[in-house]
């Protein structure tokens, strides 16, 4: 390991000396390509010199040891070198966890997509609850909201809601999101207080670039209509929405967000791509032996997820067994213990996976 750290920490220095070189500034898709490559080891080289810096503060204080030092001098010395060792020990399991291997995606910002799924208005209704989450969410770290489409209900449900989230590693986080979210709560409709059970369905796609998949136009079908609100009455009078149609997979993407017919267009196309990107890793993922292991859960999207239990407060990640009971804050976007106790699981299982190795 400490090889492999010697080999980054060169590497990030002569990339250093690279980026502030003027003749490659004027390359500027290089010199962006090279930037990006210093920023991704900065972390790593930051924390493993302050590893060998402590290392060099223990050897200084053995060698302080070696003298003659009064005893109050040499029990200082002593309760020094005893912290040293246990931040030593932190620092070289933070250092492992940094070169475990990253998902290729995590700096890409991600379309979601939320579907009511069993529980008809009541689904709807969570769907945009769910909605309303990860917008709050994203507004805690600064991030963007651009809606692609939605199919609201009369009573501000949505059956489906499609939207993109830009940010510094959206995908990093909100990856962990996919998959079945379950509530149990009274509905307002109910009269008799008997608690129901409905389901809304969560994917989450990173976008993609031109470079990560390539799609034939011969495989597109593409139709305009009018743009139309919850009710189905038509909100536009011209033909601005979009619907693409992917033939050999039968994938289909509609976009009425923007005014512009063009302007859709390019969001439906950004969301196709998305998802036959994600048909496409799922596939190679299935030919790889104990599928998707370094992951937290399956991560099918199938799987029950997460249950949120509106009598008793509580959400419960069933994936690692964690239960919180702040519903109400966990719904208004504050949702990073959850996350970051994902994020823990998945590196603790990435590294048991390496050691067995």
């Amino acid at each position: 390991m400490l090889e492999r750290l010697n080999f980054i920490e060169n590497k990030y220095e002569e990339l250093s000396i690279k980026i502030s070189d003027p003749t490659v500034m004027t390359n500027q898709k290089e010199w962006q390509k090279l930037c990006k490559e210093h920023a991704d080891l900065e972390s790593v080289v930051i924390k493993y010199r302050e590893y060998k810096k402590v290392q060099e503060d223990i050897e200084a204080d053995k060698e302080m040891l070696r003298e003659d030092l009064d005893r109050e001098l040499k029990e200082m010395v002593q309760e020094e070198i005893k912290e040293l060792n246990e931040r030593e020990g932190i620092l070289l399991q933070e250092l492992r966890i940094l070169l475990l291997p990253k998902d290729p995606n995590d700096d890409k910002n991600v379309f979601i997509e939320i579907r009511g799924g069993a529980g008809g208005e009541e689904a709807a209704l969570f769907a945009a609850n769910l909605f309303r989450m990860y917008t709050r969410y994203a507004e805690r770290h600064g991030w963007k909201i651009e809606p692609v489409s939605s199919n609201e209900t009369d009573i501000g449900g949505f059956k489906e809601v499609v939207f993109m989230v830009k940010g510094d590693s959206a995908y990093s986080k909100l990856k962990y999101e996919s998959g079945v979210h379950r509530v149990q709560r009274v509905p307002d409709t109910e009269s008799s207080g008997r608690i129901h059970t409905s389901t809304a369905t969560v994917a989450v796609l990173p976008e993609v670039e031109d470079v990560d998949v390539d799609i034939n136009p011969n495989d597109l079908r593409i139709d305009v209509f009018r743009a139309s609100g919850h009710g189905g009455q038509c909100v536009n009078t011209t033909d601005s929405a979009v619907r693409i149609t992917h033939l050999p997979t039968g994938l289909v993407v509609s976009c009425q967000d923007e005014k512009s017919q063009l302007k859709n267009k390019e969001k439906a196309m950004k969301v196709l791509k998305s998802r036959y990107y994600d048909i496409l890793q799922a596939e190679r993922s299935a030919n790889i032996a104990e599928d998707r292991k370094s992951q937290v859960g399956t991560g099918d999207r199938s799987e029950r997820i997460r249950t949120y239990n509106y009598p008793q407060g509580r959400v419960t990640d069933h994936r690692i067994g964690l239960t919180i009971y702040r519903l109400e804050a966990f719904l208004d976007g504050d949702i990073d213990e959850v996350l970051n106790a994902l994020i823990t699981a998945e590196q603790a299982e990435k590294m048991k996976n390496l050691g067995s190795n």
